[in-house]
């Protein structure tokens, strides 16, 4: 075999077929020559029990001085234990980001995962992570493309900050795959923004307007009442919206004063509540409008399901209830700030009092504790009650307007249907055309009415005050 020189390359014929010039001084250096007259440097070696051929580069993009630089880098290389044929072959095999969040949202986020945050974090996915990286291999990411992205969402720290979540998690599982060496996550240091913790309680004004409000909306014949009954649930438990929204009535254990949530945000946990809510439970459960085959006490649209959009519902009560920057999650908080009046002696207490350096030996008091949680929860859920007027005392004397005699009050509860009608109920009450009561508006005057959004009401005591009538009339309300 003849040395490879620049002259040897330059004159190299092509023949019928492909054949290998290789060098006599390096061994594994060669030239190949295809029978297209193509030329390319090339290293053959032996890896393990099997016969490499790696290619070098293509004349004369390449030359001769460098490409034989190059063999001995990679000769020194393969010394060490390196396989370069193989790993280039395991590179053009490997995974881009796009391929490794399918992966991730399939093998972890569906079964380590609930529901919401995997719908959170595939939608991180597809609108963050994705367009920025998506394309990239996944060993060719670096922390700088990361820390770019990071920089890129700063106006939304929030946002920003469940995304590294969610690229720290899926290049771990990439380096549990085999798909990215060890310790190489583009996460790492990169600093989180600091995030402000918005906590919204409730004033007393508020509590008292929202009482109001949420005892109006119930017996407003065109509202959600599944999510009125919703949101006054929330208030006087202090649990969380899936929670509430998931309850099913297998769940309530009245004798033992608890709700038994089988999975909840930190797993499966026993809520104790106070006798209001479970009073406000049998009027749900009473109530002639609430499906009775539905397994959910907070049911929704369809046949058999929980009731599943809030926001609209919400949006009128705060706009009725005139609460500024006031989320559903609030009322959460503003339970916790009524239960911060309540005299609540926690475990960690007994433990503090009695000089107990470890919870399980505070743990024997545990059903103690669950006595005076129980009192708790009446006492918080009793004063948010009695602060909104939650739930209403029935009227003392019967009165003798025609609203007597319409309103309807379900069995064992002391719901009144209808209180409120709307528009076209009301001409219909008030025997004239609808129309009318368009015009009525218009020029201001008529009875009075509520308005909230779109949605007009009245009141039958308006109506009733109205007329001046005192003769009994009936709707056909069943």
């Amino acid at each position: 075999m003849p040395r490879l020189t620049a002259k040897l390359v330059e004159s190299a014929a092509k023949t019928d077929r492909d054949h290998i010039i290789f060098d006599d001084e390096l061994k594994g250096f060669g030239l190949r020559v295809r029978a297209s007259g193509r030329k390319s440097f090339i290293l053959q070696y032996r890896h393990s029990t099997q016969i490499r051929r790696y290619l070098i580069g293509t004349y004369p993009a390449l030359g001769m001085a460098k490409a034989r630089g190059k063999a001995l880098a990679l000769l020194a290389s393969i010394e060490e234990g390196h396989d370069p044929a193989g790993e280039k072959h395991a590179y053009s095999r490997s995974p881009t980001v796009l391929e490794l969040s399918k992966r991730y949202l399939t093998e972890h986020c569906e079964t380590h995962l609930k529901p919401a945050t995997h719908r959170n974090f595939k939608c991180i996915l597809d609108k963050h992570i994705i367009p920025a990286i998506g394309n990239q291999k996944v060993v060719d990411v670096k922390r700088t493309d990361i820390a770019n992205l990071h920089h890129q969402m700063a106006s939304r720290p929030t946002n920003a900050n469940r995304m590294l979540e969610v690229v720290s998690k899926m290049f771990n599982l990439a380096e549990v795959w085999g798909i990215r060496n060890e310790n190489t996550n583009p996460r790492r240091g990169i600093k989180k923004y600091p995030e402000k913790k918005r906590t919204r309680y409730l004033s007393k004004d508020e509590a008292e307007r929202l009482g109001r409000t949420l005892f109006e909306m119930k017996h407003f014949p065109d509202e959600n009442l599944a999510a009125t009954y919703c949101f006054t649930l929330l208030l006087l438990t202090g649990c969380r919206r899936s929670e509430i929204a998931t309850l099913k009535w297998e769940y309530i254990d009245y004798e033992n004063q608890c709700l038994n949530l089988p999975d909840s945000k930190t797993g499966a946990k026993k809520t104790i509540v106070g006798n209001i809510v479970l009073d406000f439970l049998r009027e749900i459960a009473s109530h002639p409008a609430r499906p009775s085959n539905n397994p959910f006490v907070i049911w929704g649209k369809n046949e058999g399901e929980h009731l599943k959009e809030l926001r609209k519902a919400w949006d009128r009560v705060c706009t009725s209830a005139k609460l500024q920057e006031f989320r559903i999650h609030d009322m959460r908080h503003s339970f916790a700030s009524f239960a911060l009046n309540a005299d609540i002696t926690s475990l960690h207490m007994i433990g503090s009092l009695l000089g107990h350096t470890q919870v399980q030996t505070t743990a024997r008091y545990a059903h103690l504790v669950n006595t005076k949680r129980q009192q708790a929860a009446n006492d918080v859920s009793s004063e948010i009650s009695e602060l909104m007027d939650l739930v209403p005392k029935p009227p003392d004397k019967p009165s003798t307007t025609k609203t007597a005699a319409i309103i309807a009050v379900v069995s064992k509860t002391h719901v009144q249907i209808p209180v409120y009608l709307t528009s076209e109920q009301a001409a219909e009450y008030l025997g004239v055309q609808p129309r009318l009561m368009d015009n009525w508006r218009w020029r201001k005057v008529g009875p009075h009415y509520i308005k909230v959004g779109r949605r007009i009401r009245y009141s039958q005591s308006s109506l009733d005050d109205y007329t001046g009538a005192s003769s009994t009339f009936a709707l056909g309300y069943g």
